[in-house]
């Protein structure tokens, strides 16, 4: 389940961010947490484990007035494999009904095997 970002959870968020591969220096991922806190549209989601309760993923946004652009999406590398980068679009795309999710470079091809399974089922 989808949990948005507070300060509780700043440690979890950085070890998260710290899995991309260009926020692996610490004076970098604190310059992208500040980046996404200094503007509203901007926000931080994890991803909540409904077995265990554990903050295992997340995924950081930036909305518009008809899109969400996903800027980074990362998992625990002890769950990968298992869907959950799919599940969190699915849940952001049930929290943002009337805009579209889009990406950047960096997750264009996260956003079109997503896409791509949508449009399968």
């Amino acid at each position: 389940m989808l949990v948005q970002y507070n300060d509780d959870y700043e440690k979890i968020v950085m070890g998260l961010l710290s899995y991309v591969s260009d926020l692996k220096d610490p004076a970098r991922l604190e310059e992208e947490l500040e980046w996404y806190n200094a503007e509203d549209n901007r926000r931080i989601y994890l991803w909540q484990s409904e077995e265990t309760g554990n903050l295992i993923g997340m995924a950081g946004v930036e909305e518009e007035e008809e899109l969400v652009l996903l800027r980074h999406i990362s998992i625990d590398p002890s769950f990968r494999k298992e869907g959950l980068t799919y599940k969190i679009l699915d849940a952001l795309k049930d929290r943002y009904t009337d805009k579209n999710i889009v990406a950047t470079l960096e997750t264009a091809s996260i956003i079109s095997k997503w896409q791509k399974k949508l449009s399968e089922q």
